[in-house]
């Protein structure tokens, strides 16, 4: 009578990494390394984005509204206590590529358990994304997707596979393996916090000052034509007075102008009685504006259209779309409600609030081209002209305070670290 095979051979039998398929392991181990190359890619440009070290660093991995990374760097789910998110994703795919290289049953076992945890947080991620965020960052999304395989790959080919209840499942870590990889984790996010810290400090010192020193030396492209009669901060009634002046080429419906419109509200009261900032509206959307061949951000024209059209309304319509912005770019019942509580519900057909919008708008054409792949200057919202000199995309608060600073200390003749700039 042939002897029923003992139950570390089954166990043997039935794991991804140690039944002796060299295929499912490679599998496993690749899908780790993706996980790896994809959060280093995330947390990298979290700190570009977040502490850029030049003018030009911070916008990248923003392909239209939806797939924009800059959205999930700047939003409250991308680090924990200075740690990016994608540092813990670095962690799982280590761990993942280590059960592979040096398996063994509780080592599976720990790694199943994990990589469940881990599809349960990227599902939560997605939709948190999509739903609350509104937009995609692709880095993420490839992330998503090794996890997901991952985690297929361990429910198909795992330990434990055939026993019965979630828990007889996926939950049997071992205590060793769990303690052992919470420790060394929690070391590594010391480390991480340190760095993010490091990373801010520098924002306000030699990184700052190389910013300004930028700045400096961007050719002066001067201001529009027509500067928008819609000011979210005014130190003086004549425009050139003002030692610091932004016009700020911005898109209602936006997120990355949400987020530069955050900086700016610090800044404007830091800076308050020195700085002049002129809302020139931009929306990236076909209906009203072809100076820039995208189509973005559908209602946009009409919620600029309904901010304009009373002036005496402009800055409170102007707040309240930021401070609901979920609801203004994806319920047509908010936005008419808004314009109904204004009693600006006339905008949308008003020849002369249209022709306003317009003028505005075509003023993007008088800036030469800064790409090839339009046409002219003014091509993404946000778009900043800072004393005549262009910006184009969003800097965090610390590099737009030194060059505002800068500019007041130009303007009130003092030397301080400035002095050895070009001034021009």
């Amino acid at each position: 009578m042939r002897k029923a095979p003992a139950k570390q051979e089954v166990l043997l039998a039935d794991s991804l990494t140690l039944n002796g398929k060299p295929l499912l392991r490679f599998l496993s181990f690749a899908t780790g390394i993706g996980m790896i190359y994809a959060s280093f890619l995330t947390v990298e440009h979290y700190f570009a984005a977040n502490f850029p070290e030049t003018i030009w660093e911070g916008s990248i991995c923003d392909i239209n509204a939806f797939f924009n990374c800059d959205s999930s760097a700047f939003s409250m789910i991308s680090q924990i206590g200075g740690v990016p998110l994608g540092y813990f994703g670095l962690v799982v795919g280590a761990l993942v590529c280590l059960g592979a290289l040096f398996p063994s049953i509780e080592f599976e076992r720990t790694n199943k358990s994990i990589a469940l945890l881990n599809a349960v947080g990227v599902v939560a991620l997605f939709f948190f994304s999509v739903l609350y965020i509104g937009s995609l960052c692709l880095l993420c999304s490839v992330y998503y997707i090794f996890s997901l395989v991952s985690f297929g790959l361990f429910w198909k080919y795992g330990v434990d596979s055939d026993a019965p209840g979630l828990l007889a499942k996926y939950l049997q870590p071992s205590v060793k393996y769990v303690v052992t990889f919470a420790v060394i984790t929690l070391i590594g996010a010391y480390g991480f916090g340190l760095y993010h810290d490091a990373r801010a400090d520098a924002a306000t010192g030699g990184v700052a000052t190389r910013i300004v020193d930028q700045y400096f030396s961007l050719p002066v492209v001067g201001d529009p034509s027509f500067i928008s009669p819609f000011w979210t901060a005014r130190a003086t009634e004549n425009w050139e007075d003002a030692p610091i002046r932004v016009v700020d080429y911005a898109d209602l419906l936006c997120p990355d102008c949400l987020y530069l419109n955050e900086q700016l509200e610090r800044l404007a009261e830091e800076f308050d009685g020195k700085i002049n900032i002129a809302f020139q509206l931009f929306p990236l959307e076909g209906k009203c504006n072809d100076v820039v061949e995208k189509d973005l951000h559908p209602a946009a024209c009409d919620v600029s259209l309904m901010a304009i059209h009373d002036p005496d309304s402009f800055q409170a319509i102007h707040d309240e779309i930021w401070a609901n912005f979920r609801e203004a770019k994806r319920e047509p019942e908010w936005r008419a409600d808004l314009a109904s509580r204004y009693g600006v519900e006339d905008a949308l057909e008003d020849p002369e609030t249209q022709a306003l919008l317009d003028r505005i708008i075509q003023t993007g054409k008088e800036y030469e081209q800064t790409s090839d792949e339009f046409a002219h200057g003014i091509r993404s919202t946000p778009t900043m002209i800072i004393n005549g000199r262009m910006i184009i995309g969003t800097l965090p608060y610390d590099q737009l305070k030194a060059i505002f600073q800068a500019l007041v200390d130009q303007a009130e003749g003092e030397g301080g670290f400035i002095e050895s700039w070009e001034r021009s």
